[in-house]
C-alpha cells in the first residue's frame, strides 16, 4: 500500500508540474511565488517576494541598488542575481499623428521595435463586450488613452508577403523579461495626460510560436502585485498556430482576446500570403476559432489586411462573411500599408470602402482601420529587423 501511495504521490506531482508555468532563466521574469522559494533560502521573510516583484513590475525600477525598502544586503545579493534591465529605449519616432515608435535595444544587440498608438474617438467607439454603462463608468475616458503594439520575437519566421517583419527570417524568441520591459519602458513615453489603456501582441513576430515566454509575460503584466493589466485589454495575435491557439484559451480560460490574422477567405489566395496556412488549413482554424472558449459577450478578432486585385474582390467579402457566420467575430479591415520590396500595395480606397460595405450589410462589426504612424514606419507590417547589422524597411 505505501508504494501505491508513493507512486500516487509522484503522478500528482507530475500534474502540478506540468499545470504550473516552466521556470524562468532570467530572475526578472519571476512571479512573486518563485521569488519567495529564493528568498528564504536566503533566510529573508516571505514578504519580501512581494515588495521586489513590486519594484520591477508595478514601477518599472531594475536596479536593485534603489530598491529602498530592501536591506543592502539583500540588494547586493539581487545584484549579483542578474537583477538588471532586460532592454532600454534607444530611439524613439514620433508620427505627425502622435504615434511613436519606440526601438528597443536588448543587451545582445538585437533592436527590436513597438508602437505606442494614441486612441482616436473612432477607435473607442466599440464598447459591446464591456457591457451597458461601461462607457460612463469607466475613469479612464476622462483621460487621454494609448495603445501599445507588444514585439515578441526577433525577426519573424512566418514571411507573410505583405509584412516587413519576416524579410530577414527569425533570428531568436524574445524572453518573457524582454516582452513585459517594452510595456514597462513604453509607459515612460506616454505624454502628460495619457494612459496606457490597451496591449496588443501584434509587433514583430509570432507570439505563438514563442509561446512559453509569451504566455508567461502575460501572467506578469496581469499579476495584481505588478501593472495588473486587464486580461479583457490585451489581444495577442496569430497567423494560426492551432495548438497554440487551444492553449492559449485553456491556459487563460478564454479571457486573452484572440485575434486571427486571416487575410483571405480560401486556401489558395491566403497560401500565397501566409504560408504556415499550408500547415495550419482554413478549416482547422475555423474549428480552432469554434471551440475558443469565450466569455460571453467577447468576441473573436479578425485582421485583414486588404491588397490590391488579391483578396478585396466583392466575391472574397461575400465568402468571407459566409466563412465566419457561425463564430462570434468583429472583423478589423486594413489597407495593406507601403513594404520596401514588395510588389503588392493596396487597392483602391472605394474599393476597400466596398469591401466592408458587404461585411457589414452581412451584419457583421467591421472597421476600416486607418494607417497610423506610416510617416515614420510604424503601420502595421512595418516594423522590421535592426541591429546587428540590419537595417530597417521603409526608412
Amino acid at each position: 500500500m505505501k508504494a501505491v501511495g508513493t507512486r500516487t504521490g509522484a503522478a500528482a506531482t507530475q500534474a502540478e508540474d506540468i499545470a504550473r508555468p516552466p521556470q524562468p532563466a532570467e530572475p526578472v521574469a519571476r512571479l512573486p511565488e518563485e521569488w519567495q522559494d529564493k528568498l528564504e533560502r536566503l533566510g529573508e521573510p516571505p514578504y519580501r517576494a512581494r515588495q521586489l516583484f513590486q519594484w520591477i513590475h508595478a514601477r518599472g525600477v531594475y536596479d536593485p541598488l534603489g530598491m529602498s525598502n530592501l536591506g543592502r544586503g539583500l540588494r547586493e545579493l539581487l545584484v549579483e542575481e542578474g537583477v538588471r534591465p532586460p532592454a532600454t529605449v534607444v530611439e524613439v519616432r514620433r508620427a505627425g499623428d502622435g504615434t511613436r515608435k519606440i526601438v528597443y535595444g536588448l543587451a545582445d544587440g538585437a533592436r527590436v521595435e513597438g508602437v505606442l498608438i494614441p486612441m482616436t474617438d473612432d477607435e473607442e467607439i466599440d464598447d459591446s463586450e464591456d457591457g451597458a454603462g461601461a462607457r460612463e463608468a469607466d475613469p479612464l475616458r476622462l483621460e487621454r488613452r494609448a495603445t501599445l503594439c507588444v514585439s515578441t520575437q526577433y525577426g519573424c519566421a512566418v514571411r507573410c508577403a505583405f509584412c516587413a517583419s519576416g524579410r530577414s527570417g527569425l533570428l531568436r524568441g524574445l524572453r518573457a523579461d524582454e516582452i513585459e520591459a517594452q510595456v514597462l519602458l513604453a509607459r515612460t513615453q506616454l505624454d502628460p495626460g495619457e494612459r496606457l489603456r490597451n496591449l496588443v501582441f501584434m509587433g514583430m513576430g509570432e507570439p505563438l510560436q514563442n509561446y512559453d515566454p509569451t504566455a508567461r509575460a502575460l501572467r506578469l503584466l496581469m499579476h495584481p502585485d505588478g501593472l495588473g493589466m486587464s486580461p479583457r485589454r490585451i489581444t495577442v495575435s496569430t497567423v494560426g498556430v492551432v495548438p497554440a491557439m487551444r492553449r492559449l484559451g485553456q491556459d487563460f480560460a478564454g479571457k486573452v482576446g484572440l485575434a486571427l490574422s486571416l487575410h483571405a477567405p480560401d486556401d489558395a489566395t491566403r497560401a500565397r500570403l501566409v504560408p504556415i496556412n499550408a500547415r495550419y488549413p482554413i478549416a482547422d482554424l475555423m474549428r480552432a476559432l469554434r471551440d475558443y472558449p469565450l466569455p460571453k459577450r467577447r468576441r473573436i478578432t479578425i485582421e485583414y489586411t486588404v491588397i490590391d486585385a488579391v483578396n478585396d474582390s466583392p466575391a472574397q467579402a461575400r465568402a468571407l462573411a459566409e466563412l465566419l457566420r457561425p463564430i462570434p467575430v468583429k472583423i478589423n479591415l486594413i489597407a495593406m500599408n507601403p513594404v520596401e520590396g514588395s510588389p503588392l500595395g493596396p487597392p483602391p480606397r472605394e474599393r476597400v470602402e466596398r469591401f466592408r460595405e458587404i461585411l457589414a450589410d452581412a451584419g457583421y462589426s467591421c472597421f476600416l482601420r486607418t494607417p497610423r504612424g506610416d510617416d515614420v514606419a510604424a503601420a502595421c507590417g512595418q516594423l522590421a529587423l535592426r541591429g546587428r547589422g540590419e537595417g530597417t524597411s521603409g526608412e
